[in-house]
Formats: structure tokens, sequence, C-alpha cells
């Protein structure tokens, strides 16, 4: 039987934007590994009335309601409450449950429980309790009416230990299906160009389905597949996956990686190779980007952030008649500085940034969004020139690191940088 979630967010917090509502995310990619479909999130505030309105719609649509928040001691936290009214649900208070509570904050917090707290152990008669070892406030599920609810604390490190521990098993019995996605990414083409690639076989995919997303400065393509094991939806998907990387060529960068930083890293831990970076316009975020990931020290050298033309001069060697003829940011520039890092940190391949990120032209009147991608390697040395316009500045920067990305990896797979 295909079962379908919603799940709502309860909590003034998340309308006001204070926080954001990371639980529904983490929830999400839950229920999709157990062939849950979720088609609706709702946040709604700390009001009983507008709480129960929001269950009456959910319970028509979807045979799973979950929700996140309001199980605190509270005078506002309401969520049980109002779900036990909206669903004719008795609370009692759980003897035992109380006794735990007293004692997480006798042992662990060394003061008397408040009285207050002793709402948190009432639950609905004859519920699932999911007991919350990193926290006070118990969860629990019950079915009432062909509808399984189920209530998980608003803290996402409660939230989340509930869900693994307790949430997630309770569902795994209800679900007999599996949901497996694959993630396909791509640099260099637009969304708009993707889509009308491969628009025709997408429209007429039900299972597997196939749909782009934008990313920054990149385009994901997601193939989803439902079957009763994760084995039959990897085989269901596999044509798909080559169908992308058949139609849209070698803007395809990888699979189920995060970036293109992650992508460089497996090509150059296969060749066993290394890298350093010089950046002018980018300020480091080419290393950033690299060094997040672990296991980085086995692939990057280095670099050196040189906004000065003297330091460019004085520490990465680019040469002054370079810098006085054709300007910092040119490819003159950017070649000698990528030389530059590769001999000072001898690495096999140097890569160098340097543009103009805005907002105003530079001295010699070079445009905002002119960068140039330096990469040095035993072959030689190569340039790619980008422009990517009138953008604001952060844009700039971080379509340059994906472009110095794009090039070491065109250079370690044999493709033209």
């Amino acid at each position: 039987m295909s079962h379908t979630a919603e799940i709502i967010a309860v909590g003034t917090e998340l309308l006001l934007g204070n926080i954001a509502n990371t639980n529904a995310q983490v929830i999400s990619e839950s229920l999709s590994t157990l062939g849950i479909n979720v088609f609706w999130h709702t946040v709604v505030g700390d009001n009983p009335r507008r709480l129960k309105e929001a269950l009456d719609i959910a319970r028509r649509r979807a045979d799973i309601l979950i929700t996140t928040g309001g199980l605190g001691p509270t005078y506002d936290d309401l969520t049980k409450q109002t779900i036990c009214e909206a669903f004719g649900q008795k609370l009692i208070l759980h003897r035992d449950i109380l006794e735990d509570i007293r004692a997480f904050y006798e042992a662990a917090l060394h003061v008397p429980m408040p009285e207050n707290n002793t709402r948190q152990a009432e639950l609905p008669e004859g519920c699932t309790v999911f007991d919350n070892p990193v926290g006070t406030a118990p969860g629990c599920a019950f079915q009432c009416g062909g509808v399984h609810v189920l209530m998980l604390p608003g803290p996402p490190h409660e939230m989340e230990t509930m869900l693994r521990r307790h949430a997630e098993p309770y569902l795994r019995e209800l679900s007999r299906e599996v949901i497996v996605s694959r993630d396909i990414m791509t640099f260099g083409m637009g969304e708009s160009s993707v889509d009308e690639l491969l628009h025709e076989r997408m429209a007429h995919m039900t299972n597997p389905t196939l749909a782009t997303y934008a990313k920054p400065y990149e385009v994901r393509l997601r193939a989803t597949a439902k079957a009763e094991s994760a084995e039959a939806a990897e085989a269901m998907l596999a044509p798909v996956c080559q169908l992308v990387r058949d139609t849209l060529g070698d803007v395809v960068y990888g699979t189920d990686v995060s970036g293109l930083p992650e992508a460089c890293m497996r090509l150059l831990l296969e060749r066993g190779m290394t890298f350093a970076t010089a950046e002018s316009c980018t300020g480091g975020l080419v290393a950033e980007k690299i060094t997040a990931l672990p296991g980085a020290s086995r692939v990057y050298r280095g670099g050196v952030v040189s906004y000065w033309t003297d330091v460019k001069s004085a520490v990465l060697g680019v040469p002054r008649e370079i810098l006085d003829t054709y300007g910092p940011v040119s490819e003159e520039c950017a070649r000698a500085m990528a030389e530059g890092v590769r001999n000072i940190t001898g690495a096999d391949l140097g890569v160098s940034v340097t543009g103009v990120a805005g907002p105003d032209a530079d001295e010699r009147g070079v445009p905002v969004g002119i960068v140039y991608i330096g990469l040095a390697t035993p072959e030689g040395t190569f340039c790619r020139k980008m422009d990517s316009g009138r953008r604001r500045r952060d844009r700039i920067q971080g379509i340059a690191t994906n472009h110095a990305y794009d090039v070491v990896r065109r250079y370690l797979t044999g493709l033209p940088v």
C-alpha cells in the first residue's frame, strides 16, 4: 500500500523567520527512503485554532501526519492537547515517563523538576511512546480513522534522534516500498538549456521520474524510482542516468557528489596528484571549498590570496612587466599566477583566479564579470576567460570558483580545458 505524509511544523518562531524549518527537510529525506510520498509541508504558529484547522485539512489528504514542536512544558506548547481534541483521543498521565523526566532533571541538570514538566508525561491513551534520551519531551504515535499521527519534538537534535530511533522503525512497518534517488550533477549549461534537451523524455516519465533543479552556479537532475526493493529501484534508474549522460555529454561531472570540489578531489586521489591555488577576486573561496571536505590534505597543498599586485609579484613571482603591460586582470597574469603557485608549493597542478567582481570596473577599465582562470600543469599552462556580466559580487565569485574546479575536472578527465 502506498502512503502519503504531511509534515506539520508547529512554532510561531518559524513563521517569524527566527529559525529555519530544517526538521521538514530531514523528515522528508527520511520518508523518501521509506517509500512514503511527501506532498505537503505546513507551518503553523502556536495557536490551537489554527493548528486544528491545519490538522483538519491534512487528515483529508494524507494518511500519515508528522508534527514537530509544541511538546514542551510551557503554556504555548499545545500540540498534544490540540491533536487529541482533533482526533478524539484522551490524554493520560504516564507515571513511568514522569519519573524518567524527574530523573533527567536531578541527574543531568542537578535541579528539581519544575511541576509544569508533568504535562510532558501526558500522552494519548494507547499510543506508542517514543522516549527522548536527549531531552525531556517524549513523542508518540497513534492511529485513528485510518490516519497515523506521529508527534516529534521541535529541537532538531531531539527530533532527529527520535526520528531514527522510533519514528523510522514505526513507519517502516507501514510501507513495503522504497524510493531511491540519484543526483546527476552538471556544470556549463543553464537549466533552460538542460530542460530543452530533456523535456520530452521527462514529461512522459512516471516511474522513474526525472526533474531539473537549479543549484547556485550549476544544475542538478534528480532521477527517482519507487520499487519493492532498493536493488529493483537501482535497476530502473540506471538507464535514466545513462540517458542524461548521453544527452548532455561532458557537462555532466558526477552522480551523487556534493559538488565540483568533491568530484575533483576524487579524480585527484585516483591519479595520485595534488593542486594548489592562487586567488585574487575569489578571496580564498576556491581553497575554502576543497578544505571543507574530509581528506582534502591528501590532494590540496595550499594557496595564496594575492589581492594586491605587489603580492602577485613578490609572493607568486608574477613578472612586473606582465602586471605593468597587461594588468592584474589578464590572461597573462592568470597564467603566471598559476605557474607561480605550482612552483612555490610543489603541487602537480596550480590553479589561479583573477578578475573583477565589482561593483565597479578596475582601474584599467576591465568590466565587472570578467575573470581569468589559469591552470598550470606538467604539460603546460592553460587559461579560460569567463564573462558572467554585471551580476552580484558574491555571484561572480561563486561562478568563478566553479569554473576553477571545472578547469581542473576537465584536465583530469582528458577533456578540453
